[in-house]
């Protein structure tokens, strides 16, 4: 009996002799895991090893309504921490292989408050937030999104990294969002220009100016088939002196001081096939697209492009899968002042494919290939191998 429920409970700690669904009917959801990688560079790049990395995520979601404070009321919480090595410097990439092994702060092990988010829902279609929020949320895609922890791995397909220098990963902001059916079809976000990942983010709060940003995401019904169309921009008014990218570091290289930058960005998904007998089931295809401000951005434009979802095998219902490839075109203004120190520089690619294996509800395995070709024309292409482990508790 104890081992049936193992193999069926959604979380390895299960419900806590009942206090875990006692605290969800009275308002009070706590979410925690733990995603491993074990990842490594096997062939070119900048060295030849395997490394081990993790992420541990802490969300307490607490419903105003349930708690009895105010109807529609709600408030989010998020501490994250990164701990071990990653395979990033290895390859000898701008794009990291996987990204939340490298988040909240890129080579940091402490624990982060990124998420303090007050929600106001004013109708069924209609709320506004206020607080403290990481961006990684941003830029839905029924195939390609997931955190890095539940589908891809790679930033290139997470979301749309054409944001990197403009949008911060963790900082205070305010705004609205339109909804339908549950689900946004606009978001409008004022946000401060920096990222405070690692600090409470008043003191800095529009020091350097605001950083906007919006987006549209409809539903479609191409073929008779569910997907969407996302349209997106952002600018932000901060003082460019230097590269700058909110995700991974890129080389410390100085440029022109500049006010303000902007980049536009587009994404699509497409389900093909979808269980006649379970409409949450089902596969199709992803699309990113983006260009960005070349004063301020090492990267001018991006592409990206593949399959997901849904295993295709019925003995395997709960799992998914996934095939990608990107491609990221450098700034023709940036470029060369990166090629000044580093050596010539190009345009880099690459490709993903990964299976993500549902052990139990609680833990996930998913072995993952990818081909990196990094924009350093120095560095030889690389063979990045590795299993990522997804523990819920």
């Amino acid at each position: 009996m104890e081992e049936s429920c193992f193999c069926t409970a959604p979380q390895l700690t299960g419900d806590w002799l009942g206090a875990r669904s006692r605290l969800d009917e009275g308002g009070v959801r706590l979410l925690a895991d733990n995603t491993s990688f074990f990842f490594g560079n096997a062939a070119g790049g900048v060295r030849r090893r395997a490394l081990y990395a993790g992420h541990g995520d802490y969300i307490l979601l607490l419903d105003g309504d349930k708690l009895g404070v105010k109807e529609g009321l709600s408030l989010k919480l998020r501490a994250e921490h990164r701990f071990g090595q990653t395979v990033v410097n290895d390859v000898g990439c701008f794009i990291s292989p996987t990204l939340t092994a490298d988040l909240p702060v890129f080579e940091s092990d402490r624990l982060y408050l990124t998420n303090v988010l007050l929600t106001q829902s004013l109708s069924d279609s209609f709320a506004i937030f206020a607080g403290k929020m990481d961006t990684l949320d941003g830029d839905l895609n029924a195939f390609a999104h997931g955190r890095g922890k539940t589908q891809f791995s790679n930033m290139a397909f997470v979301f749309n990294p054409i944001v990197g220098a403009t949008v911060p990963y963790s900082t205070l902001g305010a705004g609205f969002v339109v909804l339908r059916d549950k689900s946004p079809i606009f978001t409008f976000t004022v946000l401060n220009s920096t990222d405070t990942s690692n600090t409470s983010g008043f003191r800095e709060l529009f020091s350097d100016g605001p950083l906007i940003s919006a987006s549209l995401r409809l539903p479609t019904q191409f073929f008779d088939m569910p997907g969407h169309q996302l349209l997106g921009g952002t600018w932000n008014n901060q003082t460019y002196t230097s590269i700058r990218e909110a995700y991974i570091p890129y080389p410390d290289v100085a440029i022109p001081t500049t006010r303000g930058s902007w980049c536009l960005f587009w994404n699509s998904d497409q389900y093909l096939v979808v269980d006649p007998e379970d409409e949450t089931r089902g596969w199709g295809t992803f699309a990113r697209a983006g260009i960005a401000d070349q004063n301020t951005s090492p990267m001018a434009w991006f592409l990206s492009c593949g399959i997901g979802g849904s295993s295709p095998w019925s003995a395997r219902p709960a799992d998914t899968f996934g095939v990608g490839w990107y491609y990221a075109g450098t700034s023709r203004l940036m470029g060369p002042r990166i090629t000044n120190q580093f050596g010539p520089i190009g345009d880099g690619q690459g490709v993903e494919l990964y299976y993500n294996y549902q052990a139990t509800p609680a833990v996930r395995l998913t072995p993952d290939l990818q081909v990196i070709i990094p924009s350093l024309s120095s560095i030889d292409p690389a063979l990045v191998l590795g299993v990522r482990a997804q523990l819920i508790f």
